[in-house]
């Protein structure tokens, strides 16, 4: 069983500028629309995935008219001649600033293998739980797009090392890229490997003992998954046989990888007041203590010692308090300083502030309990974020 395969990719010509090309995943900085502004006006209209992606911070002013935008650019950049092909996984090397390096190789998932919903079993997991309100305009690119170009991140359990032994044959590999990344987001080096297969072999035996987890992009990935269950229902199994659509690119990284952080993800609440707070101090319980911001003040509340329970109990609160007054919303926040600048800028907002998790617990528990609630986990910091850049086609007969 392949679970894990060699992609045939496409990477930007030499012509363009990979500066300006990648752009962060487009989950992040939801609240904080000056940074796409800022973005948009860096990357002008010059070759860039920021052109072939759909933001979430515009998700609430509609999207049907980017959705065609984005599709478009795609296939312009097609029939442009804007990419060359290569064939390999590449081994990525990324420094943040908060990180001098993290590894990860560029591979194909089998979504044959790949399940995001609770309770079922796969050799591809979700870490959190998934939100299906927000898979369909995801599934609206795609299910018309000629390319994917993702920011999933996938985790596995590398206890052999494989991927940080890749790092010591870096200097005999081709370099194809090698460039500071836009908007604070660091370096990124690129390297590929032709020669893949003995490594592929040594990560799909993994796989079968442990699952592999989806650590960012989980819903990028199920809106692949839906596209692709959607073509089964539509097409006969000789139009199936081969189609790129089974399969999604991604990048695998260790568990284990120093660079690779686990960041809380803190909630806003907007619209809340005190009574708000009240309540949720009344529901509060526990012997640790949990940061909770306001405009003017900070307070702590009582929460169970389990980081994983904690996420689980205010997730839960959330939920059934939102549900009760409409009037309140919620949004997920990486990195303290964005909490703090969003509760300046929208007066009446409460942050809560979460705690990070262990990452030698998170295999144990999603085993044992399951999926955690969604926006659970970052990894790494906003601007740590992986940056679209290597994509491929997913459609029959593009290229």
């Amino acid at each position: 069983m392949e679970v894990v395969s060699c992609p045939e990719l496409l990477l930007p010509k030499e012509f363009i500028d990979l500066h300006k090309w990648a752009v962060i995943a487009c989950d992040q900085f939801t609240s904080e629309k000056n940074y796409w502004v800022q973005l948009d006006q860096l990357v002008d209209n010059v070759p860039s995935s920021y052109h072939i992606i759909l933001p979430e911070a515009y998700l609430d002013l509609g999207f049907e008219t980017r959705i065609t935008a984005v599709n478009e650019n795609m296939d312009l950049y097609l029939r442009s001649g804007m990419f060359d092909k290569r064939q390999g996984i590449v081994l990525v090397e990324r420094m943040t600033p908060f990180h001098a390096k993290r590894l990860g190789i560029m591979v194909l998932i089998d979504l044959e293998h790949y399940e995001y919903l609770e309770g079922k079993d796969g050799r591809i997991i979700a870490s959190e739980k998934t939100v299906l309100e927000r898979i369909p305009p995801r599934v609206k690119i795609r299910e018309h797009a000629p390319i994917e170009i993702p920011h999933v991140l996938v985790l596995i359990d590398d206890k052999e090392k494989i991927i940080e032994n890749l790092d010591k044959q870096k200097l005999m590999l081709e370099k194809l890229y090698d460039f500071d990344l836009n908007m604070g987001g660091g370096h990124v080096k690129g390297y590929l490997i032709k020669e893949s297969q003995l490594i592929l072999d040594k990560i799909n035996e993994l796989v079968e003992k442990t699952p592999l987890i989806v650590g960012d992009g989980n819903h990028s990935l199920a809106a692949a998954k839906v596209h692709w269950e959607n073509l089964k229902n539509q097409h006969d199994s000789l139009y199936l046989q081969n189609h790129p659509a089974r399969y999604a690119l991604v990048e695998l990284t260790s568990i284990y990888d120093p660079g690779l952080a686990f960041e809380p993800i803190h909630r806003v609440v907007f619209g809340a007041d005190d009574e708000f707070i009240h309540e949720l101090n009344r529901a509060s319980y526990g012997s640790e203590a949990l940061r909770i911001i306001t405009e003017t003040k900070e307070d702590y509340i009582l929460t169970p010692t389990s980081p994983f329970e904690t996420i689980c109990w205010v997730q839960d609160f959330l939920d059934e308090y939102i549900q009760e007054h409409p009037e309140v919303a919620i949004d997920y926040v990486h990195g303290m300083d964005s909490l703090k600048k969003i509760i300046q800028d929208n007066p009446g907002a409460v942050g809560i502030t979460l705690p990070p998790l262990e990452r030698n617990q998170l295999f144990p528990y999603i085993k044992e309990k399951g999926v955690l609630p969604r926006k659970s986990f970052s990894l790494g910091e906003a601007v740590e974020k992986r940056y679209y850049l290597e994509s491929r086609v997913i459609q029959k007969g593009k290229m």
